[in-house]
């Protein structure tokens, strides 16, 4: 039996390409989750069903996992289970001794390709920092806001009323009096 697996990495992309490239396929899972994560029920799903004799069926290498060393844990459990993969568009098929080697290597390769990516990424935050980029929210209170509800804070003033004046939820408030805590221990 052939067994499909079809993944996107975000929910506004689209599986209707790999639904058409695995159509030949008698059963299909499909799932729209990061690569990266491991636990991706569809996945698990789909290696709980395939059976000895079965294939698994992919379109591209990086749809399965973009970490070798899962990719190697997938490839060792299909194997151990008597499941052949099978690579479309890199030709790839574990029923041969050269597709089991070709596997190997686009496995690296992959890994490769996403710490590239991954230092790419850490480069570009760390070149807009240093031009002034602020990343993540901005912060609720300015630090004159700050400084005065820390001492509307110590003149007695509520929680509740401090929340309701300046809009910011509790987890927040606190936050900003244990800066004043933190600094006043230095």
């Amino acid at each position: 039996m052939r067994v499909g697996y079809a993944r996107v990495s975000s929910t506004d992309q689209d599986l209707t390409v790999q639904r058409d490239r695995l159509a030949g396929c008698e059963k299909l899972f499909e799932e729209k989750a990061s690569g990266t994560d491991a636990a991706r029920p569809q996945l698990q799903a789909c290696l709980d069903y395939v059976r000895e004799g079965d294939t698994l069926v992919v379109t591209r290498l990086d749809r399965l996992a973009r970490s070798t060393l899962h990719l190697c844990q997938v490839a060792e459990l299909l194997a151990r289970k008597g499941v052949h993969l099978q690579v479309l568009e890199q030709q790839v098929d574990t029923h041969t001794p050269t597709g089991r080697l070709l596997f190997g290597m686009l496995a690296v390769i992959a890994q490769f390709e996403t710490e590239l990516r991954a230092e790419r990424q850490r480069e570009g935050i760390a070149k807009a920092q240093a031009h002034g980029v602020h990343f993540g929210r901005t912060k609720a209170l300015t630090p004159e806001q700050t400084e005065e509800l820390q001492a509307l804070r110590a003149e007695g003033v509520t929680l509740a009323a401090l929340q309701h004046q300046y809009g910011i939820g509790k987890t927040a408030l606190y936050r900003y009096l244990g800066q004043a805590q933190a600094a006043a221990a230095d």
